[in-house]
């Protein structure tokens, strides 16, 4: 069960309208209700909940009770809120527990008003804003925690078992990522001039640098000191998604996983097509590995710890094993069994992870932005010494630079640099970081350690900082200085001599999805200031529509989008042009033909850019329009029927 404990002034409700299937019978007086000065204690029953009610009630009712006791307040609201969980059980089960946790929480003597459940309602709250006034808790029986396997609570073998055979749950995490949670950070901005400045955020106020004419590093720099990942809203891009059809939550699956639909299948293949074909035009070559691997393979075991991220594990019939968080472990194994020489360096490896995999925290699961399962562009670099890799790194920036400006125009100039690195490196390389930021052409906020305990002693990132204020590093660098060790990765120098590489860490673009997570919270940002939604020409599903005034006009423009090699489709269907305009608006359509007796006579076309503006174009020159626009991206066909009346809905 997932609670979100409110202390209100107070919250009043009115029911509007009842779930098909779903909603529970009530009488006229429970159709709206109102309480003042309460804990309102919004709750989301979940698959297996009902199996322990006892023990969760248990659990609720001290919640509850102790929330109240400090707070001391006698009214609770019960609201059964299912935004709260995308794991939610059948009302079956979870009417029989709301209601048995309404009598269990007034069995103590407190005021309880129980809003009803399957009901569609407005609500109005005043939450108070002091310390205790927003709280959190996930609550489940003993019985089924972290029953599902992969979960944050995952199985890790059969070594430890409960009395009914079944094995014991743990969460497997890394000693990097408890090092991380204790490690002290030291925090400063880098100017283009080389003043390293230090930064302090303390009672809601940064100091220590001029943030006024960086608004975004501001914002970046209070993200990074704060450490606030968790999510309490929902980010905007997550119901463009879904609006638009192209990605949405599977109910199915474990959280952070997501199913993509046609559309959205589309433009996440063509990003994947782009960014592998611009790392293999820059020497990359292209390797497959698997998803999982052994807990016991000695390289691998040492590799777990020194990594920061939570691994989901599994029993299989023959081992234990973990689903990979990148694919360094396939690539080092690789690297381990070639033969390389001083001549083959730098050395790049690349593949394209479909998918990573990392147990967060879910809290911090939000849409597009954190994910357990995700598609990574992945490059390794092995390198002779320090020189060549900064010499690497640096065209490496140049072509992350390359790539999302390609992906989408102007996006670095919405990212910031955060460097983060041990002082030992920072004071010896100095020279380097600063010529990173010049490069970079604004100031970078740095992360300093003074003692390394992950495997690399210098990485870069490039955040964006999304219409809720959070960070999400996009592309990202490093120089590991231990993994050429664990793995007997070796090269030989021009005396026969063996030596280990430096190892460069680097995905060029960051995560696919979040990719397309920061295309739709740009497309958001932009709408607010009064800009129409509109995606790259390159990966909008589909380029040009072309609206018959009617049918006897159909077949002409099918006869014209079939002519295209662009990604064109016809609204077939029997209506007004008007509404069909509309459509075609709210699909995000880039250019909008509507075809009748002017256009059939002329051949001049009427063309509706997203901008607003209207050229006559012919259907050569819009063709031309198009193709000179995706010159140098790679293509795919429409996703779905070319005609309107052909397709189907996934989202109602």
């Amino acid at each position: 069960m997932k609670l979100l404990l409110i202390h209100s002034d107070y919250l009043e409700y009115t029911v509007t309208q009842a779930v098909k299937g779903i909603a529970e019978e009530i009488d006229d007086d429970h159709k709206a209700g109102r309480v003042e000065n309460t804990l309102v204690v919004f709750n989301a029953v979940e698959k297996g909940d009902l199996a322990g009610l006892e023990e969760l009630l248990d659990k609720v009712e001290k919640e509850v009770t102790s929330t109240t006791e400090a707070l001391k307040v006698t009214n609770v609201v019960l609201y059964p809120y299912a935004h709260l969980s995308s794991d939610l059980a059948p009302p079956s089960e979870a009417i029989p527990v709301v209601k048995a946790m309404e009598e269990r929480i007034r069995a103590t003597g407190l005021e309880v008003m129980r809003s009803p459940f399957g009901w569609y309602k407005s609500f109005k709250l005043s939450c108070k804003g002091h310390p205790l006034s927003e709280l959190s808790r996930e609550i489940h029986p003993e019985a089924t925690d972290g029953a599902t396997l992969g979960g944050v609570g995952t199985k890790t073998g059969t070594d430890e078992c409960e009395p009914d055979g079944k094995p014991k749950m743990k969460e497997v995490v890394s000693d990097a990522v408890k090092a991380e949670e204790k490690a002290r950070s030291y925090w400063y901005v880098l100017d283009e001039e080389g003043e390293l400045s230090p930064v302090t955020f303390e009672n809601g106020k940064l100091s220590g640098f001029n943030f006024k004419p960086f608004p975004g590093l501001r914002e970046f720099t209070q993200y990074e000191i704060a450490k606030s990942r968790v999510s309490k809203k929902e980010p905007p891009h997550v119901a463009l998604m879904q609006r638009q059809e192209l990605v949405d939550y599977e109910p199915a699956s474990d959280p952070g996983n997501f199913r993509f639909y046609p559309k959205g299948k589309l433009v996440k293949a063509l990003l994947e097509d782009y960014v592998s074909e611009q790392v293999r035009e820059t020497g990359g070559m292209e390797v497959e590995t698997p998803i999982m691997y052994d807990f016991e393979h000695p390289s691998l075991k040492s590799y777990l710890h020194r990594f920061p991220a939570r691994q989901y594990a599994i029993q299989t019939p023959n081992k234990r094993v973990f689903l990979r968080f990148a694919a360094c472990f396939g690539q080092f194994l690789i690297m381990h069994d070639a033969t390389v020489s001083y001549r083959n360096l730098p050395l790049r490896l690349y593949e394209l992870t479909r998918y990573s995999f990392r147990v967060e925290q879910r809290g911090e699961l939000a849409g597009l932005r954190r994910l357990r399962a995700f598609t990574m562009p992945d490059c390794h670099s092995f390198c002779s010494d320090l020189d060549m890799a900064k010499h690497e790194i640096m065209d490496r920036f140049q072509l992350s630079k390359d790539i999302l400006n390609g992906v989408e125009k102007g996006l670095t100039d919405d990212l910031e640099f955060a460097i983060r690195v041990t002082r030992d490196f920072y004071e010896e390389n100095k020279e380097f970081l600063v010529g990173m930021v010049k490069d970079w052409g604004r100031p970078a906020l740095v992360e300093m350690w003074d003692d390394r305990f992950f495997y690399f002693v210098f990485k870069y990132e490039w955040n964006f900082i999304d219409a809720l204020g959070k960070a999400s590093a996009l592309n990202t660098d490093q120089i590991d200085v231990e993994n050429a060790e664990r793995y007997g990765i070796t090269f030989t120098d021009d005396k026969g001599e063996e030596h280990f590489p430096l190892i460069l860490h680097q995905s060029p673009s960051g995560a696919i999805e979040r990719l397309i997570y920061v295309m739709l919270e740009r497309i958001h940002l932009r709408q607010m200031k009064g800009a129409k939604p509109e995606i790259p020409l390159w990966l909008a599903p589909y380029q040009v529509r072309f609206l018959p005034i009617n049918e006897s006009y159909n077949e002409k423009c099918i006869e014209m989008a079939n002519s295209m090699d662009v990604r064109a489709d016809v609204d077939d269907r029997d209506g007004k042009i008007g509404k069909k305009i509309r459509d075609a608006e709210k699909e995000w359509v880039n250019l909008i033909v509507v075809y009748g007796d002017k256009e059939h006579e002329s051949g001049k076309l009427p063309v509706r850019f997203r901008s607003g503006d209207m050229r006559e174009m012919t259907l050569e020159e819009i063709e031309e329009y198009i193709l000179d626009q995706t010159m140098g991206y790679p293509y795919r066909g429409i996703p779905m029927n070319m005609l309107l009346s052909k397709r189907v809905r996934f989202r109602g």
